[in-house]
């Protein structure tokens, strides 16, 4: 059976290669709603080649343009986060969340609410309102699958297993452009150098926070609520390769991993074909080739954004939020040339240690948060720079 699709944020990375599995599978998709925040040639030409009936984009400014480039398609172009909203919600069965940051929270949310199948990329859905979403998800029936590859190969391996057969889940980390820089090079990244991941093919913002290894900080606290286990039993080892996605150890001292070429179709096709398995024109993996699969523990030191990560976990309430939020707003102004590349962890951490919230009990209230936590890192940002 043909199978409705949503995808919000379809011009990104994940978006394009989601669109690219879909091209490959012809009758077995509809692709009913796609959303962008402000490309609106690139949303306005995966509408008419998807025969989306929705295209929505988030910037209102830019509905004009947007109609006219739709003009005689029969898709219906909206804008604004309401837009966003009726997208994630409408006819479609399965919803791709690929809106980077806390951008795409309220139609991940709305999604979720609405009972729909999510498959996660956007990682700071879980992040910044992981027990307000999973609460949603168990009141409605949602069913949520991760895309990140690390995410994605757990759920794979979890195939089957009780909760009480696992001992621990082990995040495989490719340790960034950084991993064996000196502290010099690293003190004086620049982004350019910063968004050149050796193995995979990202946007910049996550680039960036592969780089900062962020990113693994990141998957820690979104692995605890999607598989329910707690800050001791989820571990982060550097696998250079990235070969190894993710692994499982269970009681008996088994231990499955999910191995793939770093091709994010592969995560992409298992979501939208789930529970079944799809062909992808993704390499296949070649071990000989290969010949060496590596694995050490992260440098704190080098990396200290993992122990603030998880240290923001085991913390809970509304430091999750913060660090996201400020993790957001540093990694912008470095990409924009603001700060030094040490500088983003530094803000980060800062705003972890002044900032104290109250927790969430609303999305309204981790969207106010993240404003706050925003306004609090810029300031400083704008200080530094005077």
């Amino acid at each position: 059976m043909t199978r409705k699709i949503a995808i919000l944020g379809a011009t990104g990375s994940i978006g394009k290669s989601a669109l690219d599995l879909v091209e490959q599978h012809p009758g077995r998709f509809d692709v009913v709603a796609v959303t962008a925040s402000t490309n609106v040639d690139g949303l306005a030409g995966i509408a008419r080649r998807t025969r989306a009936r929705v295209a929505a984009i988030a910037d209102e400014s830019r509905l004009g343009e947007l109609q006219e480039r739709l003009a005689g398609t029969g898709c219906r172009a909206a804008a604004g986060p309401s837009a966003l909203v009726e997208a994630a919600c409408g006819e479609a069965e399965l919803v791709i969340a690929a809106i980077v940051g806390c951008a795409g929270l309220e139609s991940v949310m709305a999604a979720v609410e609405a009972g729909k199948t999510v498959a996660l990329a956007n990682k700071e859905a879980l992040v910044t309102a992981g027990e307000l979403m999973t609460g949603a998800a168990r009141a409605s029936g949602a069913t949520l699958l991760p895309i990140d590859s690390e995410h994605n190969a757990i759920f794979q391996c979890l195939a089957g297993a009780r909760r009480d057969e696992v001992a621990r889940i082990i995040l495989t980390a490719s340790g960034g452009p950084f991993r064996t820089a000196s502290p010099e090079a690293i003190a004086g990244a620049t982004p350019s150098q910063a968004v050149a991941h050796p193995n995979w093919s990202m946007g910049a913002k996550i680039s960036v926070d592969s780089a900062t290894m962020m990113n693994k900080g990141l998957e820690l606290i979104e692995a605890h609520y999607l598989f329910g286990l707690p800050s001791e039993r989820i571990d982060i080892v550097v696998h250079p390769q990235s070969v190894v996605h993710s692994l499982v150890e269970f009681v008996d001292g088994s231990v499955l991993a999910q191995l793939g070429a770093p091709d994010m179709r592969i995560p992409i096709a298992y979501a939208l074909a789930w529970p079944e398995r799809m062909a992808t024109r993704a390499e296949r993996l070649d071990l000989a080739a290969t010949a060496r699969l590596e694995f050490e523990s992260p440098d704190l030191e080098r990396f200290p954004a993992l122990r603030l990560a998880r240290e923001a976990l085991e913390a809970g309430g509304a430091a999750p939020i913060v660090l996201n939020a400020a993790n957001e707003r540093a990694v912008g102004s470095f990409l924009e040339g603001g700060i030094p590349f040490p500088d983003i962890v530094k803000l980060v951490r800062r705003a972890v240690e002044e900032l104290d919230f109250a927790a969430p009990i609303s999305i309204s209230d981790v969207l106010e948060i993240d404003r706050r936590t925003r306004e609090h890192v810029g300031a400083e940002v704008n200080a530094s720079c005077h």
